[in-house]
């Protein structure tokens, strides 16, 4: 949906704050083993955003209405402030990761995985940013990210979904080699 200026940038801000108290479970009356599950809960939370980033991108932003007409607008009107408003992003992180799991496996656990889910999320809008924004040296991790973009929106037949990384693309064979 077209955001305004202040709901655009809003991620930017409301999602390093959300990290300050799920960061802060983990160094909080916390044992060493609660420590090395929060970072292993952490970890799969990263890799489980970029699957997430992938899978979403490919069958919901390409395939279901009215998500799909929202994701056109973004490919006519790349630099258009498209995105999803930062109050529904959060109640689904915390409404259907951070919640649920806490209840199922407890704080920890829980804590890691949504913190590692919002970095996955935060380093995917400031990259998805960057790339339609910055400009970006030849060699560096946002010129190959911004090239295997550009082949998303300008090929003919789909490839390139992920956005941060072009590992699930490779894995279900929809990488568009440069």
């Amino acid at each position: 949906m077209l955001l305004s200026k202040v709901s655009y940038y809003a991620d930017f801000v409301i999602y390093p704050l959300l990290l300050l108290p799920l960061g802060a479970v983990v160094v909080w009356r916390s044992t060493l083993s609660q420590q090395i599950v929060w970072v292993l809960a952490c970890l799969i939370g990263i890799v489980g955003w970029t699957l997430l980033e992938y899978v979403m991108h490919r069958l919901i932003l390409h395939y279901i209405p009215p998500f799909r007409g929202m994701h056109d607008m973004h490919h006519a009107a790349p630099t258009a402030m498209v995105g999803t408003p930062t109050w529904l992003s959060a109640t689904l992180i915390g409404g259907g990761v951070l919640l649920p799991l806490w209840w199922q496996a407890g704080l920890h656990i829980s804590s890691g995985l949504t913190f590692g889910l919002i970095l996955g999320y935060l380093w995917y809008v400031l990259v998805h940013h960057a790339i339609h924004r910055w400009r970006a040296h030849e060699g560096s991790y946002l010129y190959r990210v911004k090239r295997r973009h550009g082949q998303h929106h300008h090929q003919q037949r789909s490839c390139n979904f992920g956005v941060t990384t072009a590992c699930w693309d490779h894995f279900f064979g929809s990488a568009q080699l440069h």
